[in-house]
């Protein structure tokens, strides 16, 4: 049963004529009469009495009147909605990874809402898994997260790749060091993010390619509070290159580590087959205007 058989029906009942109604609905008489007799085979009754040029409603075409009626109501009723709603096309939803979300996507957020003042972002911090999830169910417009993501139902599009960095204290004795390999953290303490944190497996991995397993001291939910422990001499970390702001500098050192020095890839993440409003799309020209000079200079 399709809408148009609906009108086609509604307009035979009102008008009392096939003809009448096929001009009312501009199409043809004999189209709009082949429609009638599909809806009518597919219901297994009969809606018209055809008496000569006049058609009147049988019994169950009174019976189903009210409701063809109510639907057809219900759908101009929402097309009406749509078209009226102001926020529709302009709301967009993005999420980003905690190592990703303070420093890096909150500002192209507010470069979008400078630019395009009427756009109505939401914005969800969290970890890879969860985001990816919220991607595939639709909840999320897109999110940047760090590679790899495997699912093949995502589409993925590569942004730029940045160093990892060690982080200690200024009081430590790495900080002053030449050159640090990974081999020289094998015995310090590590203030880390949590276990779903991609960056956290980065930095295992990392150690592990050298032959230890890191002492983690410190579990951590945010960067903020591994800098606390690493500015404290507590513990040190490997940190995003991204994360390094300039109130860093009067307690925390960075270093480059020696040999293979580790990396992360940082990607946008979408739904192929998710509609991309206005909004989404204005969104993601700042976002790739912005990450244009990260790109180019491997931040």
């Amino acid at each position: 049963m399709e809408i148009h058989q609906l009108r086609y029906f509604v307009a035979v009942a009102e008008t009392g004529n096939f003809t009448r109604a096929a001009e009312r609905c501009n199409v043809s008489q004999p189209s709009l009469s082949q429609q009638i007799i599909n809806l009518e085979s597919e219901l297994g009754h009969k809606l018209f009495h055809r008496l000569g040029r006049k058609a009147v409603l049988t019994e169950s075409g009174e019976l189903f009147i009210g409701r063809a009626r109510r639907v057809l109501h219900e759908v101009e009723a929402a097309t009406r909605e749509i078209k009226d709603a102001p926020t529709l096309e302009r709301r967009i939803t993005v999420g980003a990874i905690p190592t990703v979300m303070p420093h890096l996507m909150t500002a192209i957020i507010g470069q979008a809402l400078q630019k395009h003042p009427d756009l109505i972002i939401h914005a969800r911090e969290d970890f890879r898994p969860a985001l990816v999830k919220s991607v595939l169910e639709g909840d999320l417009d897109m999110a940047l997260v760090s590679m790899p993501v495997t699912d093949t139902r995502i589409a993925v599009e590569a942004l730029f790749t940045e160093p990892l960095l060690l982080a200690v204290s200024k009081t430590h004795p790495l900080a002053t060091q030449p050159t640090v390999s990974g081999d020289d953290l094998r015995n310090e303490t590590f203030a880390l993010l949590g276990h779903s944190s991609a960056l956290a497996a980065k930095i295992q991995g990392f150690c592990g390619a050298h032959d230890f397993e890191p002492m983690i001291g410190y579990r951590c939910s945010q960067i903020a509070t591994v800098k606390s422990f690493v500015a404290m001499g507590l513990g040190i970390s490997i940190l995003p290159q991204l994360s390094r702001v300039s109130v860093d500098d009067s307690r925390i050192v960075y270093r480059h580590l020696s040999g293979r020095a580790p990396t992360r890839e940082i990607a946008l993440i979408r739904h192929p087959q998710r509609y991309q409003s206005r909004g989404a799309s204005l969104f993601l020209e700042t976002l790739r205007e912005s990450i244009k000079p990260l790109a180019a200079d491997g931040v």
